[in-house]
């Protein structure tokens, strides 16, 4: 006999005919829904043996003035594992929790069944932010279980249709349309990519697509053979390259889907002989300190962190007092170094 699967907010939604986010301001007992569709929704609840967590919705109406900022944790050179483009966005979100009369604690996330529980749950904060990369379809059951339980968090990422909860991020597929653009305009015409290109990492995906896309504008077409998978850090660049470089296949450009595997890439390229930007462009993405110190210095692109901090704040701050939000996306920009070269003539 097969096992009976735990009814979730999900199941509750679809057969109330009703939001995610309607079913957990119900469960919550929140007065911003009205009375006939908290009776539909409670019906449903009840036809389907909906266990509400009544510890955790009591929270509800407690506040402890205190937001969790939680980190992914990132393979780093020192001792950190905070990815650098994360400090600065770290920084924008200590401002903005001053702003609004409110402390905040920094951790790292635990991916266990109830890591959740160390902070809404216990008291020690009103709600949380995520921010991190990883695996997105690892990472999607948890986001689903924060969600099913109530928990209030925004989580900084790609903006996907039907995904669990709010997300703030930053326009990646422009962002990749720009670098085409850019690389194009240089007369490059063979263009590599470092980093996932799959939907495990939906922004360096639409990085890839976004550049893709740009190029197919001009009738140039991006190689699947000089795409090769990379996370986020300088090991991770060195080694991407040097597998780009052992497959034999020309290029004249790099388009890394960061800042971090950029300045690797670079230096795996420089020790086979090749010169950036005169043989090789290189293009990164994110504009973290370091890559103005780049040697080259780093064209990248820009996301505006102490916007984005700003936004994280304000959407999880609304979330908690029950005021309406939804998922928003910055604009990129580009930003022209050395690292991509001058100009060069359409051969």
């Amino acid at each position: 006999m097969p096992k009976k699967t735990k009814a979730t907010s999900v199941d509750i939604a679809y057969r109330a005919g009703v939001s995610q986010a309607t079913v957990s301001r119900v469960l919550r007992g929140s007065p911003l829904v009205n009375i006939e569709t908290r009776k539909r929704v409670e019906a449903v609840a009840r036809e389907l043996n909906y266990k509400v967590d009544r510890h955790a919705s009591s929270l509800r109406t407690q506040r402890s003035g205190t937001l969790a900022l939680l980190l992914f944790e990132d393979p780093t050179p020192d001792d950190s594992h905070i990815n650098p483009f994360f400090l600065s966005m770290l920084g924008s979100i200590t401002r903005a929790c001053a702003k609004h009369g409110h402390d905040l604690l920094v951790s790292f996330q635990q991916l266990s069944d109830d890591w959740h529980a160390d902070y809404e749950n216990s008291m020690k904060a009103d709600g949380l932010i995520l921010l991190g990369y990883g695996d997105y379809l690892a990472y999607q059951s948890t986001l689903e279980q924060l969600v099913d339980q109530g928990t209030h968090f925004v989580r900084w990422g790609a903006v996907l249709p039907g995904q669990p909860g709010v997300s703030i991020g930053c326009d990646n597929f422009h962002g990749g349309q720009l670098v085409g653009e850019h690389l194009y305009a240089l007369g490059r015409r063979q263009v590599a990519f470092l980093g996932d290109a799959s939907n495990r990492y939906p922004e360096f995906f639409a990085r890839y697509r976004g550049c893709g896309v740009a190029l197919h504008d001009w009738h140039v077409t991006m190689d699947p053979s000089l795409q090769v998978d990379a996370e986020s850090s300088e090991e991770a660049g060195y080694a991407a390259a040097q597998t780009l470089l052992a497959r034999g296949k020309p290029f004249d450009a790099v388009f890394a889907a960061s800042d971090l595997i950029a300045i690797g890439a670079m230096r795996a390229l420089t020790e086979s002989g090749l010169r950036v930007p005169e043989d090789v462009s290189v293009v990164g993405f994110d504009d973290i300190p370091m890559a103005r110190f780049a040697n080259p210095a780093l064209t990248t692109v820009y996301q505006n962190t102490t916007r984005a901090g700003e936004l994280l704040v304000e959407a999880l701050l609304k979330q908690i007092r029950d005021e309406p939000i939804e998922s928003q996306m910055i604009p990129a920009s580009l930003i022209v170094r050395k690292s991509s070269g001058a100009v060069f003539s359409d051969m």
